[in-house]
């Protein structure tokens, strides 16, 4: 059962009765008449090869609420493509499919390529972000949910609870950040959000003072959640990176393009657990290695745009900063586990808190070297400025796929 505290500078809503899920899909259906609702699914095929995605989409055929969903598809060729069409086929929902990899759509990156308007790398990021595109370029729905495909404690109450401030037509919200407690199997799990994430920003505030940007991203119980709801026209202005700092750019951009009171977060789930990554001791491009670089590069980035000035002394002081935090948080989620009869393995924690203490050096450097570094992908609405007609082709690329591919 959840407390009722606010804390931070985020409205924070709870999950204080267990509500029942008829309940919540009831009103979900009668707030869709006015707010008609749609969920984005980013997924690799490899996914549809695992029992987590199976798992989830049996639960979101009982879905009543929702009138689109659509599924970004990555690393699939033209077979993979085909299965799944079929495995989503069976979805009761008004559904698409974006082939990623296939030559409709590369076509169109090519011609955001030449402009300069296109995602720069594969990933989650890019996925997302023509996904986006499409909910745009379809017109069906005003408010939207968008979780991941690899949740293998998934319950349809978590949708529900997700989209539920920003379908509310009696809520102003114009975003929601999902967040749970990531413990599963007898243990504490978010190394990167618990020993990362809270200590750098912790570590940023005593080293740089007291900072509204810093005060609202330290608000999120879990910022680095997957899971989060918007209103169809926050997706116009919004620009998102195209790696790891994904879920911490979002955040971003809601706090420079929005007031603290359209946005919240919501317990969305009493457990949850998916894929885990590799903490990558030996190296720093890929698992959480690479996750905790790009994570701190993009809280450096948004912290220079409004004037903060960094230096190699900075970063150092950071870092030192940072450490002494984080293993008094390593002494804290111990002591939590103990209490709550869980497992956390000290060694471990330590291990991981030197890494990330290692990689904040790495991620200062690479800020200072690359000043010109610019991962973010452009807002749709200057892609539209540029090529008027790209929501349109884009609609069209997806619906010529599904109709000629669903047919094999």
């Amino acid at each position: 059962m959840a407390d009722f505290y606010q804390n931070g500078i985020v409205t924070t809503l709870h999950n204080l009765e267990n509500r029942p899920i008829e309940a919540l899909e009831k009103e979900l259906v009668g707030f869709s008449k006015r707010r008609p609702m749609g969920l984005i699914l980013p997924s690799l095929y490899s996914e549809l090869e695992g029992k987590a995605l199976l798992g989830t989409i049996e639960h979101i055929k009982k879905v009543p609420y929702l009138q689109q969903i659509v599924i970004g598809l990555d690393q699939a060729d033209q077979s993979q493509f085909e299965h799944a069409l079929a495995f989503f086929s069976g979805l009761p929902q008004n559904h698409r499919i974006l082939w990623n990899d296939g030559p409709r759509l590369k076509a169109l990156d090519e011609e955001l390529q030449k402009l300069g308007l296109a995602p720069k790398e594969m990933g989650k990021g890019r996925n997302v972000w023509y996904c986006m595109g499409f909910i745009l370029a379809s017109n069906k729905v005003e408010s939207v949910a968008l979780h991941d495909c690899d949740i293998l404690t998934y319950d349809r109450s978590l949708l529900a609870r997700l989209i539920y401030p920003v379908a509310n037509p009696q809520f102003n919200y114009e975003f929601c950040k999902g967040y749970y407690a990531r413990v599963a199997d007898g243990k504490i799990n978010g190394r990167v959000s618990r020993l990362l994430v809270t200590p750098l920003l912790r570590a940023l505030k005593n080293t740089l003072g007291q900072n509204d940007y810093l005060d609202f991203m330290d608000s999120f119980r879990y910022p680095l959640a997957g899971e989060f709801s918007f209103r169809r026209d926050v997706l116009n202005d919004l620009r998102i990176p195209s790696d790891w700092g994904l879920e911490i750019g979002v955040l971003s951009e809601m706090h420079r393009n929005y007031s603290r009171n359209r946005l919240c977060q919501a317990d969305i789930a009493h457990t949850y657990d998916h894929k885990h990554q590799d903490l990558s001791l030996h190296n720093d491009q890929g698992g959480l290695s690479k996750m905790s670089i790009d994570i701190t590069k993009a809280l450096f980035r948004k912290l220079a745009t409004q004037g903060t000035v960094f230096s190699n002394e900075t970063f150092r002081t950071i870092k030192a900063t940072y450490f002494r935090i984080a293993l008094d948080f390593v002494e804290t989620y111990h002591n939590d586990a103990i209490m709550n009869g869980l497992k956390l393995d000290i060694h471990s924690e330590e291990k991981a808190v030197e890494l990330f203490a290692q990689n904040i050096m790495k991620a200062g450097s690479s800020f200072l070297d690359n000043p010109m570094e610019t991962p973010f992908i452009p807002s749709w609405n200057r892609v539209v400025s540029a090529k008027p007609n790209v929501l349109a082709c884009l609609k069209t690329a997806v619906e010529e796929d599904y109709a000629e591919y669903s047919r094999q």
